[in-house]
């Protein structure tokens, strides 16, 4: 029997092949962004994650809203994968027909395609352990501030944490630097993973109250409120964590195709500013009020806030304020058992059960 070749059929399944293939290489194995205007995985991500998000848009409950938001990053990875692999499936099919070739599947010994299928099957099942390894870095950090900032953390809140560790009524000098030393690499290991893994973007936190957008957001917030000037706090190590903060705040607005929002609300009005310096003095904080240092911490706002409110609207995710306008309770503080428990205890004393305290409660 004779068939017929077609080359452009030949043409579009070669076309099709590499396209995908230098996509998967680029996603999984090339170890940074890349910034070639057309990418099949950023197409694939603006694609879904725009009716996924105006589906959520549509839920009022915010627990249930963020509850269905944090299911599209698994999802979409699986989706992903086997989009890639729709598509090669594709590719080599127009490859065969235009080829002319129509064996039988049972007759059709060993090629570069099926070669090719099994070495692009191996590399997709190591894609996924570093994808959550990275994720799972990612989120002990994020856990691990809730005891020291609150839920959602906030700068004042881990500022008057930090300054309640010693006698002193000042911050410890070496604690806040450890502590911002940390998160300085957090920062790194957030772009690092970021870029070469994208979808990460998509991950949300175990609790709704948390997501790696309002920690980068709360120690960008930490570190200027150091840099612009805490009586007795050197700001040497605040300016190398925020500058790392930084750069992972320009570099993944960019990574989930951020648009800047010319009419983005004001986070820090002058009676703001006033409550956040009476919080912090009542820590034994004191912060500087001159016009000079005002305009400092105008400026430092200036160079973050902007992406981070624009990530923020993209991904669909709440950004901490500056400070909390009433007590809260950490997340560690609450559980489904506690109102059981304190009733019990308090019926054997004889005693009425009484609302759980805020935060104040920490210890």
């Amino acid at each position: 029997m004779i068939f017929h070749t077609s080359i452009p059929a030949v043409i579009l399944g070669i076309v099709i092949i590499a396209v995908v293939l230098l996509d998967a290489f680029e996603t999984v194995v090339l170890p940074r962004r890349v910034t070639r205007h057309f990418k099949l995985t950023a197409w694939f991500y603006r694609r879904t994650w725009i009716p996924w998000k105006k589906i959520a848009g549509h839920i009022s409950t915010p627990s249930r809203q963020q509850s269905f938001l944090g299911y599209f990053g698994p999802l979409s990875l699986i989706m992903l994968l086997g989009f890639w692999a729709a598509m090669l499936i594709f590719g080599f099919a127009l490859l065969q027909y235009g080829m002319g070739s129509h064996e039988q599947l049972n007759k059709e010994p060993i090629t570069f395609g099926r070669l090719m299928g099994f070495a692009f099957l191996g590399v997709v099942i190591g894609y996924l352990p570093v994808v959550y390894a990275s994720f799972s870095r990612r989120e002990i950090q994020i856990s691990m501030l809730d005891a020291r900032a609150g839920s959602p953390p906030t700068a004042t809140e881990l500022l008057v944490r930090l300054a309640g560790t010693s006698e002193d009524p000042a911050i410890d000098q070496v604690v806040l630097d450890e502590c911002l030393r940390d998160w300085e690499r957090w920062s790194g290991e957030l772009l690092e993973s970021g870029l070469s893994y994208p979808v990460l973007s998509f991950f949300r936190s175990q609790h709704s109250n948390q997501s790696w957008l309002g920690a980068l957001m709360t120690m960008l917030d930490v570190t200027s409120l150091v840099i612009t000037g805490i009586e007795g706090v050197h700001p040497g190590q605040a300016r190398l964590t925020f500058a790392m903060a930084r750069h992972a705040a320009v570099d993944l607005a960019q990574v989930v195709n951020a648009k800047y929002d010319p009419q983005a609300p004001e986070r820090m009005t002058d009676a703001e500013f006033d409550r956040l310096r009476e919080a912090l003095a009542a820590a034994g904080l004191k912060l500087q009020n001159t016009d000079e240092a005002r305009l400092k911490l105008n400026k430092l706002r200036s160079m973050y806030e902007p992406y981070l409110h624009a990530t923020a609207q993209r991904l669909m995710v709440a950004l901490p304020p500056w400070q909390h306008p009433a007590k809260t309770r950490d997340n560690w503080q609450a559980g489904p058992w506690d109102r059981v428990i304190q009733a019990k205890g308090l019926a054997v004393l004889g005693q009425k059960p009484v609302q759980p305290r805020g935060s104040e409660d920490h210890f």
